[in-house]
């Protein structure tokens, strides 16, 4: 089934004015209400007034960067962060997964990978939205679906939406093995799955519920893939 885009508003935050455009040019091609900023500052204020379904995201901008424009909009409302980079260092990253973004790309990139991720963040949004009004609760895990809490004995964690939608999703499959491929799939809604860069991108989000959860929530499968513990 197509994906209704009517409606949609990405916010493109690109300072190199080519690339901006390019992106811009594409995601309008595919259905999408685009607004395009070049800094820091204006996105943080165009974010606000506007409210996009979803945020193309460079880390290099003047004002301040990317990472700090996603901590800044990340407080304020969840909302899927598509980040950009021109470098490949890993830590990149994992400092950009570690501040809210959901996915990311490094330059340079295909427009149809980059319009496939687009598509895939809005794809995982509207399955979140679907389930809302669950209450999962597993030992002294506590998730609340609809209210994008959670708590474990009774102490709440700040979830970014990407690791909040992981956690639903073993929590709904408490103790069952997940192969990284399949939470690629399954959560991330990629198409092309097992390149070490989504296999990166897992192993750091996992490593962010172990931190604000317990380092026991999750176990690791060598070699397989990932089994939520909670409440066995």
């Amino acid at each position: 089934m197509v994906m209704e885009l009517a409606g949609r508003r990405v916010l493109v935050v690109e300072d190199d004015v080519t690339i901006a455009g390019s992106i811009a040019a594409r995601l309008r091609a595919e259905g999408f209400g685009v607004e395009v900023v070049h800094d820091g500052p204006a996105a943080v204020e165009a974010d606000t007034a506007s409210e996009p379904d979803l945020v193309v995201l460079d880390v290099m901008l003047p004002g301040f960067d990317g990472l700090e424009v996603c901590r800044r909009i990340q407080g304020r409302r969840p909302v899927p962060v598509l980040m950009l980079t021109a470098r490949a260092d890993e830590t990149d990253m994992l400092v950009g997964l570690g501040v809210g973004a959901d996915d990311y790309l490094t330059k340079p990139f295909s427009m149809r990978v980059l319009t496939a991720r687009v598509h895939a963040l809005l794809r995982r949004v509207e399955r979140s939205a679907s389930v809302a009004g669950t209450r999962i609760v597993l030992g002294d895990l506590e998730i609340d679906v609809d209210q994008r809490r959670v708590a474990r004995a009774g102490v709440a964690a700040q979830l970014t939406p990407i690791e909040f939608d992981l956690l639903v999703h073993f929590a709904r499959r408490p103790r069952v093995v997940q192969p990284r491929e399949r939470l690629l799939s399954e959560v991330w809604d990629w198409d092309v799955h097992g390149t070490s860069a989504g296999t990166r991108a897992v192993d750091s989000h996992i490593k962010a519920l172990r931190r604000k959860l317990g380092a026991d929530l999750i176990r690791t499968v060598h070699g397989v893939g990932y089994a939520l513990e909670a409440g066995s």
